[in-house]
C-alpha cells in the first residue's frame, strides 16, 4: 500500500490517501481522481506521494518557513488531515460530468444570488460548488456574524434539489476562492499553494516599507499581504547590521544621528549636528562608512526625529535637562569627545 498527499474541493484542502501498488503506478502530480468524503464523490487532485517532510512543506507553507517554524516531528505526527477514501481514475463519465458541473456553476451563482437578495439574508455570496457526486451544493459566504439562513436553505434546497451545504469563510478564504491577480501579475499565493495563512504582524510590513500606505501593503482580502512573511528573515539579519535609528555615529563628515534606515541598499540617512546640537544636513551614507557610537543613548523615536507634534524637539530636550543653577550644559559633541570638522579648519 502506498499513500499519496491530494487536495479536493474549492477551498483545496489537503488530504492523504491510501491506495494499491497497482493503482499506485498511475499516479502521479497532477493527475484527477475520484475520492470519497464525508460530503460524497469529489473530484481529487495528486500533488506528491505522502511524507512527513511534504506533510511540513504544505501544511506551514514553503521549505523556508516549514524549516523557521518551530515544529518538532511528534508535532507533525500529531497533526491530523482529512483521509478520504480512494475510488478510481476519473472516467469518461467523471469528465463529462466536471464539465458540465463548471458550465453550470455562472448560472447556479445567479440563482442562488437572487433568492438571497429576495429573501433579504444578511450575507455575501462567494461561490457556488457542485462536488463530483451530485450528492451536495456547497455554498461558500461570508458575513459579519451569525446568519438565520434556515429559509433560504429551504429556498434552496427546492429550486435545486440537492442536499445544501452553508459554508461561512473569512474574507482571506472569500481571495482564496476568487480568480485573483496580485501585484507580482501571478495568481495570489492562497490560490495557488499556501494552506495556513498565518495573520502578518504590523512590525513586519514597518520593517519591508517605507509608509506604511494601505494600499501598498494591504492584499485583495484588506489584510497584510501574506508575501511580507517570505523576506522577513531576511529584512531581520540586515536591519541587525544597520545602525539603529536615533543612534549616534561618527563619519567622515563629523558627528550625526540616524534618522532613516534603507535595508535594501543597505545605507542609512544620517543627519549631521553642529556645535550646538542641532539638526544641520541630512546625508545618505553606506552603512559600512558610518561607525556606531556606544556609550550615548539614542533619541527616543522616529516621531521625535521627525519633530511631528507633540514629540520634543531636540532642543526642548536638552533644555529639559539643563540644571537651573547652570548656564549650559555640554552638548552631544562634547560628550562624545570627538573633534567637530569645522573647528579643525579654523584651527588651521
Amino acid at each position: 500500500m502506498k499513500s499519496f498527499l491530494i487536495r479536493y474541493s474549492a477551498m483545496r484542502t489537503v488530504a492523504r490517501i491510501v491506495c494499491s501498488e497497482e493503482d499506485a503506478q498511475s499516479l502521479r502530480h497532477g493527475v484527477k481522481i475520484a475520492v470519497r468524503t464525508l460530503r460524497g464523490l469529489e473530484l481529487g487532485t495528486v500533488v506528491c506521494e505522502a511524507s512527513l517532510e511534504q506533510i511540513k512543506e504544505m501544511i506551514f507553507g514553503p521549505s523556508s518557513l516549514a524549516q523557521s517554524s518551530e515544529v518538532s516531528s511528534d508535532d507533525l505526527k500529531k497533526i491530523s488531515i482529512p483521509q478520504p477514501e480512494f475510488v478510481r481514475l476519473l472516467t469518461d463519465q467523471d469528465k463529462e460530468r466536471i464539465a458540465n458541473n463548471k458550465a453550470r456553476e455562472k448560472d447556479d451563482f445567479m440563482r442562488c444570488l437572487k433568492t438571497v437578495h429576495r429573501l433579504n439574508v444578511g450575507l455575501s455570496l462567494v461561490k457556488i460548488e457542485r462536488i463530483l457526486g451530485g450528492e451536495r451544493l456547497i455554498v461558500y459566504y461570508v458575513a459579519e456574524g451569525r446568519v438565520d439562513f434556515r429559509e433560504l436553505v429551504r429556498s434552496l434546497a427546492a429550486e435545486f434539489q440537492v442536499r445544501i451545504e452553508m459554508k461561512q469563510i473569512g474574507v482571506r478564504d472569500a481571495t482564496k476562492l476568487r480568480e485573483v491577480i496580485g501585484d507580482c501579475g501571478r495568481e495570489v499565493c492562497c490560490n495557488t499553494f499556501l494552506i495556513r495563512m498565518p495573520s502578518v504582524a504590523m512590525k513586519v510590513a514597518k520593517i519591508q516599507v517605507e509608509t506604511c500606505d494601505p494600499s501598498k501593503i494591504s492584499g485583495h482580502c484588506g489584510r497584510l499581504k501574506c508575501c511580507m512573511r517570505y523576506e522577513n528573515d531576511y529584512y531581520c539579519e540586515l536591519q541587525k547590521k544597520s545602525p539603529a535609528i536615533g543612534s549616534y555615529v561618527s563619519t567622515d563628515a563629523g558627528v550625526g544621528r540616524v534618522i532613516e534606515q534603507q535595508l535594501l541598499a543597505q545605507k542609512v540617512v544620517v543627519e549631521i549636528l553642529n556645535d550646538n546640537d542641532r539638526e544641520g544636513r541630512r546625508v545618505v551614507l553606506p552603512t559600512n562608512e558610518v561607525r556606531p557610537i556606544k556609550g550615548v543613548p539614542q533619541r527616543k523615536t522616529r516621531n521625535a526625529l521627525k519633530g511631528e507634534k507633540g514629540a520634543p524637539t531636540p532642543t526642548e530636550a536638552t533644555s529639559e535637562q539643563t540644571p537651573p543653577n547652570e548656564s549650559s550644559a555640554p552638548n552631544v559633541i562634547d560628550m562624545l569627545n570627538v573633534p567637530n570638522k569645522q573647528d579643525e579648519s579654523n584651527e588651521t
